[in-house]
This record gives structure tokens, C-alpha cells and sequence, in this order.
């Protein structure tokens, strides 16, 4: 009989695979890891007090855990069990790479040694699967679009997901179906796809994955329970003869590894822990070991930081209007008095099938650039953008002052013989376009996300520009060829390219006691 409640499996685990599995988490907001093998055991059954509710959550799920926390164990001991209680399912294993899902089916030979599972086994455990007399049965599928795409399976197990092609990703999502069999997970077997991974980098596939379960990225939501622990939600627990004050981990960690009530501690001594913190870089730690962000070290803004640079609000419907601004988010505190805002200033990076980009900007009267709105759109002729640009422009304070744009704008089109430029004159608006590098440009923006002088930042976005804020996250340049200053063009720079024509154009004119002549 398969276990009924978390308890009762938890029971199992430690007796009969003899391990150890917190239950609880260490940091406040993380998952404990024990929460995933409830996910995915129980189909995604919610618990009252260890009660089954009628409630399920989504089937599909994301691991987002440290180097070493545990996730191909996990993963592992998740197969097993669904092999050993569910009779007839098929599971696979999909690793970044072949290597890494050997990793796991590694991990499950172990699993299936031991005396109370070995029986169960039908025939030997090959390398790249094994089979049970219950006709349940795991393989190793080789990361190929011919292995994943002949594949239908009830759950896919995908380890280390950041490192998988993206197009391998797109082609595992319709690999799934469902199975009838009873259980105290309900009546379903539900076809599920899992993500586990460390996230390495703010514009890798993980980064992506998890945006979409949270609704922060532009891409269309997915629904997918998320777990995340850290590096102290897998540790051991910390006894009391051990000081904090002259442990290096204590800033991370304070004190909460000397768990009260004592709870299960995880696999991570104490010892291979400070060992590991002093070997690596601040930013690595915090991204691959504590989960906290990614590491920025190859993106183009390392210094946009969205507690600083986004703020809530209206905005002011004069500029006496000084009531409407004060009432913002704690950020627009950064800015001090931010009335008597500029009319709109835009930037604009055209596009037809990539997307055409629109920023509508001003200034307040310390000098700061304040994001207000955003406009994303492709396959649309630039007579509609323009459409779009006189709708939002009355919306906020009338008729922009101009326009900053690519200087490529100039140039003829091809097919309607005039160019972009011409267009927008046409139209009534004056157009800027400003020639200058793209890494001169840059250091323009980051001049105003970080000012070196320490001043409050001089570049602020509202929270509606979801578009643009995700973009200056990612927008990256070449990991692999640290002497290129030209970033990479895979999304995220169509927003970061309006904003860089935006600010090129502005700065020109500011004078360096910030006055403004517009």
C-alpha cells in the first residue's frame, strides 16, 4: 500500500532508503526540499494537517536549488517511488546532459539495490533504464529532438534544465499524458513535466522557466508549482557549541541552522559549507548557492537593481501637482520633489517581425528620467505605431517633444520609399537620432542607473513596463567572448535599445550642473 499522508511517506523514505529529508524550511519564504517528493508523489494533492483536501496544484513543477542541494537525489528518489506504488507508469529522465542524466539513473540503481525495492526489479537495471515486475518502468533519454519527441510518458523528469537547448525544452513540452490509477493522490496518474536546476544566469532557460510560472516575464504564464531552497534550507544542523559571531556563514545564515525546535537537518555539513563559501565570489554564492538572483556578471546592466529603479504611482496632472507624486512607492523617494515633469520624451527602435519598441519618458526637476509607459508590438505597419504613439501620448501630458530613434531610421525603405524618419515627420513629430556606439551609449544609461557620485539614480521605471524591466535583467553579452563589448541580439534588446536612443539623445543637452535645455 502506498503511503496516504506526508508523514506516512517521509516514514518511508527514512526506513526504508535510509534518508534523512527536511521537512521544514531554514530561510523564510523558501520551500523545504521534502515539499517537492509531496508535490510529485501525491500528483500535486494538497494536505490539511496531513488530511487529503479536494485541492490540487499544477502538475507540472520547477526545482530551483543550489549546486548540491539535493535535486538529482531527489529527483531519483521521486522515480523510485513512482515506479515502486504506481504499477504501469513510465517515467523519463532528460539531462542537460547525457552525462547528467546518467547522474540520476545512478542515484536509482542505488535506490533499487536496497533489500525492500530489489525484488521488484525485473531482470537487470541496464544503463539507461530499468524495468519493474509491475510494468512500471524509468529510461535515459539522450538530449536529441529524435529521443524526445518519440516519447509519451506520464512524468518527465528534466535535471539541470538551465543547460538545455532551448529547442529540446519546446519539443519535451508535449511528451505527457495522463494514466488512470487510484491512489490517496486521487484517481489520475497526471502527465507532468519537472523542471530541476540551479539558476545560473538572469537570460538562461531556467530564468525564463520560473519567470513564466511567476508572471514576470513577457512570455505566455505556464502553470507550474515552483520550489526553491538555498544552500541553509539543505544544511545540517548547527549545534550550540559552535559560535556565530566568527562564522563566515552567520551573515547568510543568522543563527536560523540552530534550528529550535530541532528539525531534520540536511545533507550539507557545516564544514564543506564555509569550505565551499571561501573559494568562490560574493556574486556566485548568493547566485549558485544560496538561490538568491542569478549572477550578473555578463550582463549590460549589472547595476539595475528593481527595489531602486522601479516605482508605483501616477502620474502628476500638473506641474503644481506635487500631492500626486508623493503618494508613489518608496522608490519615487529616491527622487527628492519629482514635480514639474518635462513634456514626454520617446525612444523608439523600430522592428516588423521582431518587435517595434516604444518608451514614453520624462523628466522631473532633479533630472531624473522617469519610464511611464511602454509599447510592444510586432507585425504592425509604423503608420499603426504612430497610431499607438498619439493614443498613449494623450493619455498621459499631450504630444511628445520628440522622438529619439535609431539613426538607421534614415535611410529609405524599400518599399514605401521614404524612410521611418520621414514618416514620423510627416506624422508631426521631431525626430532625433543621435550617432554614437552602442558602448558609449550604454555607459550613458548606466551613468543614470548608478550615478559615481553616489547621488539617487537618475533613471526611474514604472511598474507597468514589465517589458523593460525584464530586459534590463537580461540583456547580456557573450559568455564566451569576454573581449566583445557588443551584446548579445536575443530578445531583451529591443527595449534596452529604445532606452539607450533615449537617453543618447537627452544627454547631449544636459549640461554638467544637469540643467536641462530641451
Amino acid at each position: 500500500m502506498p503511503p496516504a499522508t506526508p508523514a506516512a511517506l517521509h516514514e518511508f523514505v527514512r526506513a526504508n532508503l535510509h534518508l534523512s529529508i527536511p521537512t521544514a524550511p531554514t530561510v523564510p519564504g523558501s520551500a523545504a526540499p521534502f515539499d517537492y517528493l509531496v508535490h510529485t508523489f501525491f500528483e500535486g494533492r494538497r494536505f490539511d494537517h496531513q488530511r487529503p483536501t479536494a485541492r490540487f496544484a499544477p502538475a507540472d513543477c520547477v526545482v530551483w536549488a543550489n549546486r548540491g542541494g539535493g535535486k538529482t537525489l531527489l529527483g531519483a528518489v521521486a522515480t523510485a517511488l513512482d515506479l515502486y506504488f504506481k504499477p504501469g507508469i513510465a517515467v523519463r529522465i532528460l539531462g542537460g546532459s547525457l552525462e547528467q542524466s546518467r547522474r540520476m539513473h545512478e542515484h536509482l540503481r542505488t535506490i533499487f539495490e536496497l533489500p525492500l525495492l530489489a525484488d521488484s526489479v525485473d531482470g537487470r537495471v541496464s544503463a539507461r533504464g530499468l524495468r519493474l515486475t509491475s510494468g512500471s518502468h524509468a529510461q535515459v533519454l539522450a538530449q536529441s529532438q529524435t529521443s524526445v519527441r518519440g516519447t509519451r510518458v506520464q512524468k518527465l523528469r528534466c535535471d539541470e534544465v538551465e543547460l538545455f537547448d532551448p529547442d529540446i525544452w519546446s519539443a519535451v513540452q508535449l511528451t505527457t499524458r495522463s494514466m488512470p490509477l487510484a491512489g490517496p493522490w486521487g484517481d489520475t496518474v497526471r502527465g507532468g513535466i519537472e523542471a530541476l536546476s540551479t539558476m545560473h544566469l538572469p537570460y538562461g532557460l531556467m530564468w525564463k522557466i520560473v519567470g513564466q510560472s511567476a508572471g514576470i516575464t513577457d512570455a505566455p504564464p505556464a502553470p507550474r508549482e515552483v520550489f526553491r531552497w538555498g544552500l541553509l534550507d539543505s544544511i545540517e544542523n548547527c549545534p550550540d557549541s559552535r559560535a556565530c559571531a566568527p562564522c563566515s556563514l552567520h551573515a547568510d545564515c543568522g543563527g536560523r541552522a540552530k534550528r529550535t525546535p530541532l528539525t531534520i537537518g540536511g545533507h550539507v555539513s557545516i564544514a564543506d559549507a564555509l569550505a565551499m563559501k571561501s573559494r568562490v565570489d560574493l556574486a556566485t554564492w548568493q547566485s549558485e548557492m544560496l538561490c538568491a538572483r542569478p549572477r550578473r556578471t555578463s550582463c549590460v546592466y549589472p547595476e539595475f537593481d528593481p527595489t531602486l529603479h522601479v516605482f508605483d504611482g501616477s502620474l502628476p496632472l500638473s506641474s503644481s501637482s506635487s500631492s500626486s507624486s508623493s503618494s508613489s512607492s518608496s522608490s519615487s523617494s529616491l527622487i527628492p520633489n519629482p514635480q514639474a515633469l518635462t513634456p514626454l520624451l520617446l525612444g523608439m527602435d523600430f522592428g516588423f517581425r521582431s518587435p517595434t519598441v516604444i518608451l514614453f519618458a520624462s523628466l522631473d526637476n532633479a533630472g531624473a528620467l522617469r519610464i511611464w509607459r511602454e509599447h510592444t508590438a510586432s507585425g504592425l505597419t509604423l503608420e499603426q505605431h504612430i497610431e499607438a504613439i498619439t493614443r498613449t501620448a494623450a493619455d498621459l501630458t499631450g504630444a511628445p517633444r520628440w522622438i529619439a530613434i535609431d539613426p538607421a531610421g534614415r535611410q529609405r525603405n524599400d518599399q514605401t520609399g521614404i524612410s521611418n524618419a520621414a514618416a514620423l515627420k510627416r506624422a508631426g513629430h521631431t525626430i532625433r537620432a543621435r550617432s554614437l556606439g552602442i558602448h558609449d551609449g550604454v555607459s550613458l544609461v548606466r551613468a543614470r542607473l548608478r550615478p559615481a557620485d553616489g547621488a539617487p539614480p537618475r533613471l526611474v521605471i514604472h511598474r507597468r513596463c514589465t517589458g523593460l524591466i525584464e530586459a534590463l535583467t537580461r540583456y547580456h553579452y557573450h559568455e564566451d567572448r569576454p573581449d566583445s563589448l557588443d551584446p548579445v541580439k536575443d530578445g531583451p534588446d529591443h527595449a534596452a535599445d529604445a532606452l539607450r536612443y533615449l537617453v543618447t539623445n537627452l544627454d547631449h543637452v544636459i549640461s554638467a550642473s544637469r540643467s536641462c535645455y530641451l
